[in-house]
């Protein structure tokens, strides 16, 4: 009964799509109003029947119906409930039944936000997320359906992969992220609509930025999340690999951070509209090629999915995007040609298109060491394997320019600069960055890119507060406020300005906490018998006994550190290791204590008897400070989105009660 359902609701989601798709370019070369309103409609069922295919899946998850295959290949009897609702993403077919009620839940948003908009650019931008679906129902419907059938029915399964199941992070990760990937398409799908329509001013790009920061709020929560998760999970005492599927995930990042930068060019000074396209597609291109490396087994991932059958399709859908998209572009570049030009290498809008570059060149890096071992393996027959060393030499030249171009694009005007400006923007900056470096230096560091990165990062902090202060002041001697009234009225005054420079300190605060976590870093391994001791710089380490735990999914084993810092006690900590029947290896949990910095206990091995353990302790400085950085960059993208729309609709409507006969109907903010 669930496989026929289950099955049914998927094909009824793909026949809407493609209806919905069809009737969508029809409502926009004929201008039929009629035709409009059952497209959207479409976008609304859609959202239903793939929430009900859902929660049918998580019911199946919950009964273990092992006649379902998704059932049989994640569920068992022994897997916790928690974890059970979480393996609806834990595999291939699961993870693309949950990527398509988010695919018909962006979709319907964007029909419900642009109710009241007419016109055949938001009729083509629904065409397009319809078309978007049409793929991922495909895939449901035939190479990967989570409701096929199985017989003869198994009594049980084998749960989730364990590392899948090992830390709850696992419930906030791949939502987080899905909804960040998913999220491209909307901007895609706006940049499709205004080459389809014709209508290639303004209106998509303001469209777009908004959406753009929307996806690229939760891509960077789920970036930082998977970050964290590596390091709670892995017991490496790293976040960050370079790994194929943590890269799949960081190159629509760069791209969509570009995209954001360029796009306030091309709404200010009328330039960027081909690049601002090019971008926007390549963002949507990137998040598929990530899928497709994760869903397909491709490229070996601690993080990706087993091989699947999905890959021709993904091959096949991209290549058809990017030979619509490069038609499109090439059919309306007369139409694209700009005006616009720049005024001055000593302004704003120069800065930002240095830092377009800045990021596409840091990009190909990411993609050619992502993909080179699958390229030299197809066209060579050789297996290479590109690593972590090549990555941090070929990147962080691009990510010390980002931190210097962060910090002189806010304190450089539109247009053109004043030479007197520019010296008064940028004196107490070059003075923290020489201070930063001669402190790190005086600390001990001596890898040149993390002085590097600790000089230019104060640049771009002293630049980017001053950005606040200057306003702050000014408010207050004007007007005789208060410091927090004039801060308050100053933020809210360009809540997109002011949480964009917020974020741009979180960038600040991680690169901080990378440079200092990896460049400072000091590893300590040792045997110890119960009573011994073990010291890890300002931490005393006393092993006190072995214990074991059996749970229905696993069996775990740990030991007892009780553990001093300058004489002083802390408490226990307690690493373990954890056997699951599925798989061979043991997983490790470590035990992790977070301040300032971070003491990472990992138990290596051990002896049957608890005779004896071999402990690894890793002191690791301003770990958290990733974490608070990754928080600060989306708290300040979301608080410059919010209150950014807020004023929008505030100044609009205003300006209507100022001049009620000039109101007109149109696109809502």
């Amino acid at each position: 009964m669930r496989s026929v359902l289950g099955t049914s609701l998927s094909v009824a989601a793909l026949v809407i799509a493609v209806v919905g798709m069809v009737i969508a370019v029809l409502a926009a070369r004929r201008d039929n109003d009629r035709l409009w309103a059952s497209a959207k409609w479409g976008a609304y069922a859609n959202l239903w029947i793939m929430l009900i295919a859902n929660l049918l899946m998580v019911q199946a998850l919950l009964v273990r119906d092992f006649s379902l295959s998704y059932v049989a290949q994640v569920g068992s009897w022994d897997t916790p409930t928690f974890f059970t609702i979480i393996s609806l993403w834990a595999a291939l077919e699961g993870s693309l039944l949950f990527w398509g009620l988010i695919t018909a839940a962006l979709t319907a948003a964007v029909v419900w936000v642009h109710r009241n908009s007419e016109g055949p650019l938001f009729r083509y931008a629904l065409a397009t997320l319809f078309g978007v679906g049409v793929f991922f129902y495909l895939l449901l419907v035939i190479p990967a359906n989570p409701f096929s059938p199985v017989f003869p029915v198994p009594t049980d399964g084998p749960g989730p992969n364990p590392l899948l199941q090992n830390h709850p992070l696992m419930a906030i990760h791949p939502p987080i992220l899905y909804v960040g990937y998913v999220g491209m398409m909307v901007p895609f799908a706006f940049a499709i609509g205004a080459l389809l329509s014709g209508k290639l001013d303004n209106t998509w790009i303001t469209l777009t930025r908004r959406w753009t920061v929307f996806a690229w709020i939760f891509l960077s929560l789920g970036v930082v999340a998977g970050m964290w998760w590596s390091y709670e999970v892995l017991g490496w005492g790293g976040y960050w690999a370079w790994d194929p599927v943590e890269n799949a995930s960081f190159l629509p990042w760069l791209t969509a951070t570009a995209l954001i930068h360029s796009a306030m060019v091309q709404e200010r000074r009328g330039m960027l509209g081909v690049w601002n396209l090019t971008l926007a597609i390549s963002t949507f291109l990137l998040t598929i090629l990530g899928t497709f490396m994760t869903r397909t087994g491709i490229l070996s991932s601690v993080h990706a999915f087993a091989e699947g059958t999905v890959g021709s399709y993904f091959l096949v859908f991209m290549a058809i995007t990017l030979v619509f998209s490069v038609v499109l572009l090439l059919g309306r570049s007369e139409e694209l040609k700009t005006p616009g030009s720049l005024d001055s290498v000593a302004s704003r809008e120069t800065v930002f298109l240095f830092n377009n570059l800045v990021l596409i060149a840091f990009t190909f890096t990411v993609l050619l060491g992502t993909l080179f071992p699958l390229l030299a393996e197809s066209f060579r027959g050789v297996t290479v394997s590109v690593g972590a060393p090549f990555f941090n030499q070929m990147t962080l030249p691009f990510i010390v320019a980002l931190l210097f171009l962060m910090g002189v694009g806010p304190a450089l005007p539109w247009g053109k600069a004043m030479k007197d400006g520019l010296e008064k923007n940028f004196i107490w900056a070059a003075g923290a960055m020489v201070a930063a470096a001669i402190l790190s230096i005086l600390l001990g560091v001596r890898n040149v890119y993390a002085i590097l990165a600790f000089a230019f990062a104060a640049f771009a902090l002293v630049t980017n507060v001053r950005e606040y202060i200057t306003p702050v002041r000014a408010r207050m001697k004007a007007r005789g406020e208060s410091v927090g009234t004039s801060f308050v009225r100053v933020v809210f005054s360009n809540p997109q300005r002011y949480g964009g420079y917020f974020s741009h300190l979180g960038v600040v605060v991680m690169a901080v906490g990378i440079a200092a976590s990896s460049a400072m870093q000091t590893t300590y391994e040792q045997t110890l018998r119960p009573g011994e001791s073990m010291q890890a710089e300002d931490f005393t380490l006393r092993f006190d006994g072995m214990w074991a735990q059996d749970q229905p999914q696993r069996f775990s084993v740990g030991a007892t550190l009780a553990v001093t810092k300058n004489g002083r006690d802390i408490g226990t900590m307690e690493p373990r290791l954890n056997y699951y029947p599925t798989q061979e290896d043991p997983v490790p949990t470590p035990a992790v204590r977070s301040r300032m910095t971070d003491l990472y206990i990992v138990l290596m091995a051990f002896q049957p008897d608890g005779s004896t353990a071999t402990i690894q302790a890793i002191v690791e400085p301003l770990v958290i400070w990733i974490w608070i950085g990754g928080v600060m960059i989306a708290l300040g993208a979301t608080f410059g989105l919010v209150f950014g729309i807020r004023k929008t609709r505030g100044d609009r409507r205003r300006k209507r009660e100022r001049t009620p006969e000039l109101t007109t109907t149109g696109e809502r903010s």
